[in-house]
């Protein structure tokens, strides 16, 4: 009997022992699944975090940061490739900064590889300016084009305003003109054969200082001429010359100058044969000319709809001679060079450097020597504002969304430093009349 008993409470505590063990296990999986999942949400939670919100996207540099205190400029750090972007981040309206916002990653550029080592003994590069050797960059990346943009690029030039980034704008909007930007298959400019290794280049500007130079045939003279904006030169030879190898230019300029000029003779754009084209792109309007000038169609949308972009260049655009500059390029120039202190005025979003400027920090950047005429100089009240104008004397207009003072400070700050050769008078004017 007491042996049958003994059994019986044997085989109930085995039941009893399974069943605990079986509970156990169950609970022990259902918490693990619990736990994982918890886990895998809160990992997703921050990868969308990433991808999401400007003030969390990231460039080679970290994340963004918004500051309106003006920091040392950081070394780029190398990090390890981050998730690409794969949603355009929040738009940023300039309405919502009363100045220039400064970001932690605002002196940070794409750069290129080092460009070609220059044999010119008088080449800028070879400067004693500490100033100059300090912010120059020589392998500063130049030119956008479709093989070097991506949604990452986007989000990160986002954050800055036009020309320098695209605060403001809606990818979709702007995405269908850099699907086409081709990637440039040359320099914009060699050494001439037979000659000596240096690449010289003269920039031509508009002033009025030009009127009565006779500098046609010394700016004719060098390798290359740059002209940008209004560039006439038909019945102005002699004060300005004719050859253009460069022409820089906005939609703006190239469409306004027909009309704008017509009464001095101007009927076309510089159109060379091999001249090579360089674009601003300062506004969406650009973008909207870009998309229609390289798919060879009219222009679908904004100020220039149903134009025929590429009539405006007398049948001289190449796609394997057609330049975009990049935003960084754009962006740098002002923060280095020409940075103006109405950036902190509340209309701090139209203010930037002059086509111009522009277009001679180009040349600096391609050329050995750079000699500059028709920029302002500091007895530019001797002189009509532009140079077509024989007739009259009219005043140099300062308009607010250039620093007129700041660029003649630093032209003649780089004549001095034989950075480059500004073109000056002694004439105390032009033999122009006064306009009253």
């Amino acid at each position: 009997m007491g042996s049958r008993v003994f059994h019986f409470l044997k085989c109930k505590m085995k039941s009893y022992l399974l069943i605990i063990l079986t509970v156990s296990l169950v609970l022990l999986m259902l918490s693990w699944t619990y736990l994982s999942e918890d886990i895998s949400r809160k990992n997703e939670g921050n990868v969308e975090g990433n991808l999401t919100g400007s003030s969390a996207a990231r460039t080679d540099a970290g994340p963004v940061k918004k500051t309106h205190s003006e920091a040392k400029p950081k070394k780029q750090q190398k990090t390890t490739p981050a998730r690409e972007q794969e949603t355009p981040m929040p738009i940023l309206s300039v309405k919502s900064f009363k100045k220039l916002p400064v970001w932690d990653f605002e002196d940070i550029y794409n750069q290129d590889a080092p460009p070609r080592p220059t044999t010119c003994a008088q080449s800028l590069r070879n400067t004693k300016d500490e100033h100059f050797r300090k912010n120059f960059l020589p392998n500063i990346r130049l030119y956008l084009h479709k093989d070097n943009f991506n949604m990452s690029e986007w989000n990160r030039l986002s954050h800055f305003n036009n020309p320098f980034g695209f605060m403001g704008y809606k990818y979709d909007d702007v995405i269908a003109s850099f699907k086409h930007i081709p990637k440039p298959n040359e320099p914009l400019l060699v050494p001439k054969q037979g000659g000596d290794g240096c690449i010289r280049c003269a920039v031509v500007g508009t002033s009025g200082i030009l009127n009565g130079s006779r500098m046609g045939e010394e700016i004719d003279a060098h390798d290359y001429v740059f002209r940008m904006n209004g560039a006439i030169t038909k019945g102005y030879e002699e004060d300005v010359g004719n050859r253009t190898s460069v022409y820089v230019h906005t939609a703006h300029s190239i469409t306004s100058s027909l009309y704008l000029l017509k009464k001095y003779g101007y009927k076309a754009a510089p159109h060379d044969e091999g001249i090579k084209y360089v674009v601003i792109p300062e506004a969406m309007r650009d973008y909207q000319w870009l998309e229609g000038l390289l798919k060879d169609q009219k222009v679908s949308a904004g100020p220039y709809r149903n134009r025929e972009p590429r009539q405006y260049y007398s049948g001289q655009y190449n796609e394997s001679r057609f330049y975009v500059l990049h935003q960084d390029f754009l962006r740098y120039i002002r923060n280095r060079f020409l940075k103006s202190p109405n950036l902190n005025r509340t209309y701090w979003p139209i203010v930037r450097p002059t086509n111009g400027a522009f277009t001679l920090f180009l040349a600096l950047h391609t050329c050995d020597t750079v000699d500059a005429y028709g920029f302002i100089t500091e007895d530019h009240k001797k002189y009509s504002n532009y140079y077509v104008e024989k007739l009259v004397k009219t005043k140099v207009i300062f308009y607010a969304n250039h620093d007129y003072h700041l660029e003649k400070s630093v032209w003649k700050q780089f004549h001095e430093s034989k950075i480059l050769t500004l073109y000056k008078r002694d004439e105390p004017d032009t033999g122009t009349e006064k306009l009253k």
